[in-house]
């Protein structure tokens, strides 16, 4: 239990994507099994800071609460996670809450994730089928390839890779891991296997795969635990047959 049944905070702040960041300090009641969203709610509804001034509410985002949508990313003690999981009993004290410094701030803990949708588009993270009729049945996946193409189907987008990867910065156009592990997902998908090497081509170019400093932050931070590093083995190998590829002008 946490001692004297308080909740201390230290959250940091900013108005607006054009004003500085400052810091405000919270306490709450204490409730067992209290996750960092149920305690951002019970701030909402009573916003009091901890020196008893009235302020605004705090401004974060969510959705599932089960960490399946990845919007709840922030930076917790220091680490980049879903908040939705972080229990109060398993945190130090005073918690410290920040926004991911990866992506620009729009208000409080709420972030923009375009870069990382983004890069998504530039690696073409879909399988492009159009048609207005039903085209029956897809091919089928043999059952250990689907096994291991299903832990990369597990990326929710939640941008904790691209915070954790020192290569992804202002200074640089990396795409980041997460675009990176989905063109191996969807080049190992049998239908969009048929636009593999125009991925392979979007890693080789500016912000690809190149840029990638193999600090493997981005699997130790990954809430789903997916392979990132082992993705980014894999393409740079295809990286290298592609390049062979493209040298000797050959299309096999």
């Amino acid at each position: 239990m946490s001692e004297n049944n308080v909740v201390k905070f230290i959250i940091t702040r900013q108005d607006s994507p054009e004003e500085e960041s400052y810091t405000e300090e919270f306490e709450i009641p204490y409730r067992a099994n209290m996750n960092v969203i149920s305690a951002l709610m019970e701030i909402r509804r009573n916003p009091v800071n901890a020196a008893g001034k009235e302020t605004a509410p705090v401004n974060w985002d969510m959705n599932c609460l089960e960490e399946v949508c990845g919007a709840c990313s922030m930076v917790v003690n220091g680490k980049p996670r879903q908040s939705c999981t972080a229990l109060i009993d398993n945190l130090e004290q005073p918690i410290h809450l920040e926004p991911m410094k990866t992506f620009p701030v729009v208000r409080d803990l709420i972030v923009d994730r375009s870069r990382m949708f983004d890069s998504l588009k530039k690696v073409k993270a879909w399988i492009p089928i159009d048609g207005t009729y039903d085209l029956g049945p897809g091919p089928r996946m043999a059952e250990n390839k689907r096994q291991w193409a299903y832990e990369l189907s597990k990326c929710m987008t939640c941008g904790v890779c691209l915070e954790a990867c020192p290569n992804v910065n202002n200074n640089s156009e990396f795409i980041g891991p997460a675009a990176v592990s989905q063109v191996r997902l969807f080049n190992s998908h049998p239908t969009g296997e048929m636009n593999k090497e125009e991925r392979i081509e979007s890693l080789m170019g500016e912000g690809g795969l190149q840029d990638c400093g193999n600090s493997q932050n981005c699997v130790q931070s990954c809430p789903k635990g997916i392979p990132l590093t082992t993705s980014i083995a894999a393409l740079n190998r295809e990286m290298t047959v592609q390049s062979f590829k493209s040298f000797f002008g050959s299309d096999k």
